[in-house]
């Protein structure tokens, strides 16, 4: 990585830490003393500063409300048990994000602005890293367009904001998850590969829907068969049939190209388990499930890392897994988890330690 660009910091002149409860921290619901912002005016990036974490100000004509130019990440740092913060693989958030910003016709944010910004900005509130089990500190970069114009193009000036929230766990327990036959979250040619907030957006009445069933989320399937699966809610999903780990393929950009994902198909090629990434149909999946060959589902983000699924419902049908007898998905988390927090090898470079 290139020399990081020093910033105009501003600090807070009385610290919210004390006031925090780290053993009930929830999931993105409390945010650190300082946030990091930059505009793009006139066809470059101006104004970057690292300042207290403070509301914004904006005008109702702001083209982000109107037309929907707003993408985003979803990143983690942690601490080594000596005590030092690291951040996990954010080169590749880095690289989704600014192709998240090609499809939606926004300017790509310099490296030295969103990894040397980040850096700056975690040195700065180390101290809001926690240290309990399956906790982290969350990192939300994102960008949104701020021309004041009720016209649809894109628009020609933009917001970029870091800010950073010590969370918990966002999956505490094994889920229970629809086959969604009725909404469709993306289809060849649209945006679903991209981070953008109307992905999100669209996704909600599904699974409220599904709440309502009794169920946690949905799994996404084609927009046109509802046959081949895609991802599951807002994760990347992974099958264990008859001992190969299967995941929908990324080659139709129905996909998000998970930085766990990624992470995880290195992981369990190390520990010796073959994995194809290739289109997957739900008749394939639901025929293996008769023949007992189906022995873990589970997904993967960066916000819950790994999640078990201990069922599948396919119309007016139960797939029920036994979550406590799984054997790869917990291997896969354990590793993870120990590289992330220093408590492993980091064999792979995936971590970005934090210079005071």
């Amino acid at each position: 990585m290139e020399a990081v660009q020093e910033f105009s910091v501003t600090r807070v002149t009385n610290s919210r830490l004390p006031q925090v409860d780290f053993d009930k921290l929830g999931f993105g619901a409390q945010f650190t003393d300082h946030m990091l912002e930059a505009d793009y005016i006139n066809g470059e990036w101006v104004n970057v500063a690292i300042k207290p974490y403070q509301p914004l100000s904006f005008d109702p004509a702001l083209a982000a409300i109107h037309y929907g130019q707003s993408i985003f990440e979803g990143i983690k740092a942690f601490k080594t048990p000596t005590g030092e913060a690291v951040i996990f693989r954010p080169q590749e958030n880095f690289k989704r994000f600014n192709k998240s910003a090609a499809r939606m016709s926004m300017p790509q944010v310099p490296e030295e602005i969103f990894l040397g910004g980040m850096q700056q900005l975690i040195a700065l509130d180390k101290e809001w890293i926690p240290q309990q089990k399956d906790c982290s500190l969350y990192i939300r970069p994102f960008m949104f367009a701020t021309d004041v114009v009720l016209g649809v193009r894109p628009s020609a000036s933009y917001k970029f904001i870091i800010i950073l929230s010590p969370s918990g766990a966002y999956f505490a327990r094994p889920m229970r998850i629809l086959v969604e036959e009725k909404y469709t979250r993306a289809a060849p040619g649209g945006v679903g590969f991209a981070k953008n907030a109307g992905n999100y957006g669209g996704s909600l009445v599904a699974a409220a829907e599904a709440n309502k069933g009794g169920f946690d989320q949905v799994l996404w399937t084609d927009a046109f068969e509802h046959k081949w699966l895609q991802e599951v809610g807002m994760m990347n999903v992974f099958f264990i049939m008859d001992g190969v780990a299967v995941t929908p393929s990324l080659e139709e950009g129905t996909i998000l190209d998970g930085v766990t994902r990624k992470s995880v198909m290195q992981v369990l090629e190390n520990m010796g388990v073959k994995v194809e990434e290739r289109p997957l149909h739900i008749d394939e999946v639901t025929q293996a499930y008769a023949e007992g060959k189906v022995t873990e589902v589970f997904g993967t983000g960066t916000a819950a890392v790994i999640s078990p699924i201990q069922l599948l419902h396919y119309r007016g049908t139960d797939m029920p897994f036994e979550v406590d007898k799984f054997k790869i998905a917990p291997a896969v988390k354990d590793t993870l988890t120990g590289i992330q927090q220093g408590k492993l090898d980091d064999n792979w470079g995936w971590l970005t330690r934090i210079e005071d």
